[in-house]
């Protein structure tokens, strides 16, 4: 993936809003502040690759999607924000950023990059007379391809960072190349439940089916989550809160299996608790008859 080219979206976005630096502060020329802000496609082939500060302003926050994770499934698009809380003795003017995954902000390690759209912009909310926090919305799509805010399998999960921009009222200008987050973008799941016969016999065994799948983003299909471990829950008829039964592995294609004695009137569900790539997951229940 292409850092420069890609990132043209964004620079567009920034200098919209009047993200701009003068020639006063910043030599003329691609690669500068002034260049990549009020020309961001000329600039787009010489995009800083290293931090640039100009002046006393200072990135003290970033805060993407609220600090929630990212679920994204195979077809809905997913919206999100990426905000920046800068600081300057003269104010802020606008800021944002985009999201990039990959250990360094390089042309070798960066494979993955969630961008602005070229029209978007920055909207900031004062916190005070120096400070303000100002963020620009970023939308995945699964049915993109891969450079226009698509996602592949390898992207799930942490090691995503954020490349900061801001701009002072005083023509004062930050960039951040990697920017920390908690952040984590994860695989949609789904997982099902059904319990059969019904109606049953007391002491007779129940037989509790169902199937753990997840978004592939590279097929744009669900597929099951193999080798996972689910709780199998019952919630007897009358009762406020389920109870873990058994712990069941996901097999090869993701599908639960597993048998329990007919004891009473009540609600089976399997619980999902997550992992990093994958968001946790409660199936609906399933309500069984015991006579």
């Amino acid at each position: 993936m292409r850092i420069r080219a890609t990132v043209a979206a964004v620079s567009g976005a920034l200098a919209l809003s009047a993200l701009a630096v003068p020639a006063a502060q910043a030599a003329d020329g691609p690669g500068t502040p002034e260049a990549l802000l009020s020309s961001p496609r000329a600039a787009a082939d010489e995009l800083p690759m290293e931090d640039i500060q100009i002046g006393d302003i200072k990135i003290t926050k970033n805060i993407v999607n609220g600090g929630k994770n990212i679920v994204v499934g195979t077809t809905a698009k997913k919206k999100f924000t990426v905000a920046v809380t800068t600081t300057d003795p003269s104010g802020i003017e606008a800021g944002g950023g985009f999201l990039w995954h990959g250990k360094k902000f390089t042309e070798a390690s960066v494979d993955g990059m969630l961008v602005p759209a070229d029209n978007a912009k920055p909207t900031c909310v004062k916190l005070n007379a120096t400070t303000s926090t100002c963020s620009l919305p970023i939308t995945i799509n699964p049915k993109a391809s891969f450079d226009k805010n698509g996602l592949r399998n390898h992207l799930a999960g942490g090691g995503w960072n954020v490349y900061g921009m801001a701009a002072a009222k005083d023509e004062d200008f930050v960039i951040k190349r990697q920017l920390k987050t908690p952040v984590r973008i994860q695989r949609a799941a789904r997982l099902t439940v059904n319990a059969s016969p019904e109606p049953v016999k007391k002491g007779k065994t129940i037989t509790v089916a169902g199937a753990l799948t997840r978004a592939n983003w590279d097929t744009r299909k669900y597929a099951g989550y193999t080798q996972q471990p689910v709780k199998l829950q019952f919630k007897k008829k009358g009762a406020s809160s389920y109870t873990t039964v058994k712990t069941v592995k996901t097999d090869r294609k993701g599908n639960l299996k597993t048998t329990v004695k007919a004891s009473a009137d009540g609600t089976f569900r399997y619980v999902f608790a997550g992992t990093s790539t994958t968001p946790a997951v409660t199936s609906a229940g399933d309500f069984i008859d015991v006579r």
